[in-house]
Parts: structure tokens; sequence; C-alpha cells
């Protein structure tokens, strides 16, 4: 592994297109203080102080992708809703392209909305949709992906699958169809619907639970060569190029036909794992495009995804820092 590669192709993720495919959610946070127990049940009454929404599932990709300096375009079917809308508005707040963007009247958009009281979150209420979009909708959208294909000619493309029902098998198999005959590599951040469903792809990213139930081998360990095995039982079943296993505090594995390594996590005060995954796939994806090598792949988006862990809440790392961080741990 050379650290002067890894800090040369940080500086190419600006050149970069990324098509990020996936399920959209809406997070909202309603913050306030409870100070009194309501007179019809036994249950606290929080009084809203504050309403705050936040870009969430394959969304929360596309920021990591900007905040790495390339340039991510979205592609997803939303509900024709409040949080539909609220979606749009905050894409467009940061930039986001919503070419890549549909809404349908037969859904309803992702929503999950936190009541929070001294930053303690009391209850979560999700409102969705997990069934598979209406064939209208699904090929709406393939023939939308197409086109960018063929207008922005990405570098990469990531299916980021929330089990939602915007990814679905018929959708897969055409995009990695197309992406292979126009050789854009195609990275995948799974769960179980369709985790088989990927053969072909570039690099495919699941934790260790997902790789478990994936397999429905409860067995496997965090152990190189059981990580091994699991490959090869992974890729008899669904030949990839190579896959890359987040491990949580046991680092990363990342395994070819060709070679495997297992990277070690850095020693961190562990705040808060939320988003570490949208920023493992989002970093591997631009180190992938950016040419880096395996080692390099699986190193970058090892020490990404614990560094954002350090920090509470769902944040991202840029690319300046990212490189200067980088550039301190290897000088």
């Amino acid at each position: 592994m050379n650290p002067q590669n890894i800090l040369k192709a940080i500086d190419q993720f600006k050149n970069l297109k990324i098509l990020v495919i996936g399920d959209v959610i809406l997070d909202a946070y309603y913050s306030g203080k409870v100070n009194r127990i309501s007179p019809e049940a036994p249950v606290s009454i929080l009084d809203i102080e504050k309403k705050e929404y936040r870009l969430g599932g394959a969304a929360n990709v596309a920021l990591n992708i900007q905040g790495l300096g390339a340039s991510p375009i979205l592609c997803s079917v939303l509900g024709i809703d409040f949080a539909g809308k609220q979606i749009l508005e905050l894409m467009n707040k940061q930039s986001l392209s919503i070419a890549g963007m549909s809404s349908s009247a037969a859904r309803i958009t992702s929503l999950k909305t936190r009541l929070v009281s001294n930053h303690h979150q009391l209850l979560r209420m999700d409102e969705e949709q997990n069934d598979v979009i209406a064939d209208l909708d699904r090929k709406s959208l393939i023939a939308r992906i197409i086109d960018l294909l063929n207008s922005e000619q990405p570098d990469a493309i990531i299916f980021e699958d929330y089990d939602k029902g915007v990814i679905s098998a018929v959708l897969i198999q055409a995009i990695i169809s197309e992406a292979r005959k126009r050789k854009i590599a195609i990275t995948v951040d799974p769960k179980r619907r369709n985790f088989l469903s990927y053969a072909g792809v570039t690099l495919f990213k699941p934790n260790l639970k997902e790789l478990r139930d994936g397999l429905n081998q409860q067995d496997i360990s965090s152990d190189p060569e059981s990580l091994y095995q699991a490959y090869n039982f992974l890729n008899d079943a669904m030949p990839t190029e190579m896959v890359l296993f987040t491990l949580s505090g046991n680092g990363m594995f990342i395994a070819s036909e060709k070679e495997s390594h297992h990277i070690e996590a850095h020693q961190r005060n562990i705040a808060d794992v939320s988003g570490a995954g949208d920023t493992v796939i989002s970093v591997a994806t631009c180190a992938l495009a950016s040419g880096l090598g395996m080692h390099e792949i699986a190193y970058i988006s090892n020490f990404a995804g614990g560094w954002v862990c350090q920090y509470p809440g769902v944040v991202s790392i840029d690319a300046r820092t990212l490189k200067n961080e980088i550039s301190k741990i290897t000088a």
C-alpha cells in the first residue's frame, strides 16, 4: 500500500461523477422538553420547540459523495406527499441534482420521525411503504437511469438498498447489464431481500450481520479464515469482482479471487456509528473509480468509516479532512 497513491487519488475525487440508486428517506427530528404527564394516559408530553428535516437513506450517500468533492446524481422514486416535497427542497438547498428523481402517486415517501428531549430520543415513528415499486414506476426509473448513463457518463454506480422497494432484482439486472456495456464500476451496499441479485458487480459491501443473514450462515465470524470461506461461498452463489466486508470494531476484510486483506480498525473514542456505512460505500466507490488497488480501497474506507464514528449524529468526512488525517498518520 502506498499512502502517496491514496493522497493523489483524493485530489482526483473532484473529477468523478457517481450515480446513486436507492431508497431515499426523510429524517425528521422534533425536539423539545418534557415537563408534565398527560392527563389522558400515563405518558410524557413533549412540548415541541424545533422541527428539523434531513436527507437520509441513499440521499445521505449522495451527500457523502458531494462532501468528498465528487458529483453525485441521485436516482429514486418518491411519493407525491409532504415528505417527498421536503426531500426535493432539501436536495435543491444542498445543490444536489434532481435529474434522477421521479414521483409516483402509487407510493408514499419513507419518513422517520424522532421525538427528542434533552438530546435523548424518546420515540421514533416510521411511515413507509416497503413493497416493490409498481412496474410502470420501475420502467420509468430504469429509462431515466439509462438516459443519465448516456448523458452524464458517470464513473461509477452505487446501489444503496434500504429494503424500501425502489431496488428490485429486475432493476438491478437491467442496470448492471447497461453499466457493464459501458465499463462503469458498480458498487453495492446491500440488504437481505436482494442480497444475491448482484452478480457481476465490481464491489459488494455488506456488514457482518448482512453477510450472515444474506447467506443464512449465522456462524460466520470476524476471523479472516472464516471471512474468506464466506467470500468463497458468496462468490460461488453470486460472482463479483471483489467484496468488502465491514466488521465494526474489527475493521474490514476485502477479497477477490487473486488477493485478500484484513484491515484492523483504528483505535478511536466511538460516539455514534450512525451513517458510518454510508461513508464507507461513498469513500470506497470514489477510491475504486480513482484507480486505487484493493488494499488501498479498504484502508481509506476503513479510516473514513471509523473517523465519522467519533462524532454524535450522522456526519460525513470531506476530502480535505480525509487527506489531512491520512497525511498525519502516514507521515
